[in-house]
């Protein structure tokens, strides 16, 4: 029976993760910081500087803005939410943008009042925003977390610094996750206590999917799957899952319920589950601790990756929804463990260069995978123990691949971004 503490925790984690963001999550984070230091500064910054590590720059060079107007770039996300963003928004800090607003943000960035540079920093998801006006001057930091302010800085002062131990606010312990506790968490949840976040994710993943197969938005992957592949599950789940990744990587302001602070993660970790439980008409409460089982297992996943890397998080996120599809239909814990080893023994290669709308073919892509390592799995079939990077047990396996994308990606990460860069 699983621990009062561990389930406590388990929720608690779930509450943290499955929040709302608009557009992908690493612009909207640069423009909640912006929003953040203009506040502190209490006037329209005249200087911007936004200091950015290698995988911010990464996730926002391709990506449009939503309520922007069409726009791309740090110096567009952050003048705009300098100028325009509503920082108690949270990570839908856009969502109130006015006509007035764009065209204010548009007057700065034809002045160039925002200055780009790369900040060396081993923590992966770090910025650093600089505003002045006049005699006054602000810096706010970002680490770790997309919204997680840890310094503010005004005139010399320093108004709050998180390095500060006794400032670090009380986190859900993520070290606690493992399969065999997700699972009886799964199973056992009180549907009230998680039925309110996950009615929202089914909500809003399930409506920017609806409104990424309009066609709008980047290269209309969804008819292009529905056209070229059999009418059958597997090429509804993934179109309909590619859609809504293409509609917020095409700047759609709709938002989504992310998951390890991500939104393509927490739509592929969701969406294919929906789909799969609505066209086998599997009763709600079915889909919803799979839900439970697939956001966790995503995180789990992550916890030994970090929030960016090299590594691909549609491959975690897609990996979470196969197992929870074998979850949903009944299969034991080794079929679950078995769906996750035939997954990571496919793809645990693909590379992120950047948040952009070929995010959609990546996922499309890994749950095709996904679905291949469920239907082994419940066919009894398994990659061997020591088969390439396959572990004797499913959680080194996972440890394993997240060391890879943590530590062993690093130098494929600074040549994806000197690339980026020379062009």
């Amino acid at each position: 029976m699983l621990k009062e503490k561990t389930y406590q925790n388990y929720l608690k984690i779930l509450k943290e993760e499955l929040v709302p963001a608009m557009g992908c999550t690493e612009p909207i984070a640069l423009a909640y910081g912006a929003a953040r230091a203009r506040e502190v500064l209490g006037k329209e910054p005249e200087r911007i500087t936004a200091r950015c590590s290698g995988n911010i720059i990464k996730n926002v060079r391709c990506v449009t803005i939503p309520n922007s107007g069409g726009l791309t770039g740090i110096a567009a996300s952050v003048v705009l939410g300098a100028v325009a963003g509503d920082a108690s928004r949270n990570m839908e800090v856009l969502e109130g943008v006015t006509d007035q607003g764009r065209a204010r943000a548009k007057e700065l960035l034809d002045a160039e009042v925002c200055g780009v540079e790369l900040l060396t920093s081993p923590v992966p998801l770090h910025f650093v925003i600089e505003m002045s006006a006049g005699e006054d001057t602000v810096s706010l930091e970002i680490k770790y977390d997309h919204i997680n302010v840890t310094r503010i800085v005004k005139n010399g002062e320093v108004l709050l610094d998180k390095d500060n131990a006794d400032q670090q606010p009380e986190e859900a312990d993520r070290t606690l996750l493992n399969l065999e506790d997700i699972r009886e968490f799964a199973d056992t949840v009180k549907l009230e206590d998680v039925k309110p976040l996950l009615e929202s994710q089914i909500r809003c993943n399930m409506e920017i999917a609806r409104e990424g197969m309009t066609g709008k938005y980047g290269l209309g992957i969804d008819r292009i799957i529905r056209e070229s592949y059999s009418d059958d599950m597997l090429t509804r789940m993934r179109s309909l899952t590619a859609a809504a990744s293409e509609a917020r990587m095409g700047g759609c302001d709709m938002p989504v319920i992310i998951n390890s602070g991500s939104g393509n993660q927490g739509i592929a970790c969701s969406v294919p589950l929906i789909v799969y439980a609505q066209e086998m008409r599997l009763p709600e409460y079915s889909l919803y601790r799979a839900l439970v089982f697939s956001n966790l297992l995503t995180v789990y996943q992550k916890l030994y990756i970090g929030k960016l890397s090299a590594f691909c998080g549609a491959v975690s996120a897609s990996c979470a929804a196969g197992a929870a599809i074998t979850y949903m239909v009944g299969g034991d814990l080794e079929r679950i463990k078995k769906t996750i080893e035939n997954t990571l023994a496919n793809i645990p290669g693909i590379i992120c260069d950047g948040a952009k709308i070929s995010c959609a073919a990546k996922i499309a892509a890994s749950l095709d995978a996904a679905f291949l390592a469920h239907h082994l799995a419940m066919n009894n079939q398994s990659y061997a123990p020591y088969t390439g990077i396959l572990q004797e047990e499913t959680s080194e396996t996972i440890s394993c691949v997240g060391l890879i994308g943590k530590e062993g990606m690093k130098e494929t990460d600074r040549e994806i971004l000197k690339i980026m860069l020379e062009h």
